[in-house]
This record gives structure tokens, C-alpha cells and sequence, in this order.
């Protein structure tokens, strides 16, 4: 069996997040950078944020406007 058929194991990587938070772990990648970790993740900090990423929720919310928007319009078609 080959001996270089894994990578190198690091106990002590260390992690970046966007929130500023660092923290070390074990990995495969010596250091990396994380956007949300359990410091600033809204399940574990009880917070009620969105996280939107590319405009996703912004998006989401205006195809539901234009949705009820339709719906709300043909109701009014049908009673006529």
C-alpha cells in the first residue's frame, strides 16, 4: 500500500471566520477562512438574522410580492 495516498493531518489549523472569530481544529488544510461559524451562526446564537448571499432573500421576497400579487388579481376576476 501507498504511504503518500493521504494528506498530512494538522491538530492544530487554524480557522478565520468573517465575524472575526479565530479558532483552531484539526484538519487536512493548515489554516482556512470560514464566512459563519458557531459564534455568529443565528441557530446557535438564538439572533434572527438572514443570511443572504448574492441577494437570494431579496429575490425570494419579490417573487412571493409578485406572486400574491397575481393570486390577489385573479380572485378579483373570478367575483366579477
Amino acid at each position: 500500500m501507498k504511504q503518500s495516498g493521504h494528506p498530512p493531518y494538522y491538530l492544530d489549523a487554524t480557522t478565520r471566520c468573517a465575524c472575526g472569530q479565530i479558532f483552531t481544529i484539526p484538519a487536512t488544510i493548515q489554516s482556512m477562512d470560514v464566512e459563519i461559524c458557531s459564534h455568529c451562526h443565528p441557530f446557535y446564537t438564538g439572533a434572527k438574522r438572514m443570511v443572504d448571499s448574492a441577494g437570494r432573500v431579496e429575490r425570494f421576497k419579490a417573487r412571493l410580492a409578485k406572486s400574491a400579487a397575481l393570486k390577489k388579481g385573479a380572485t378579483k376576476k373570478k367575483a366579477a
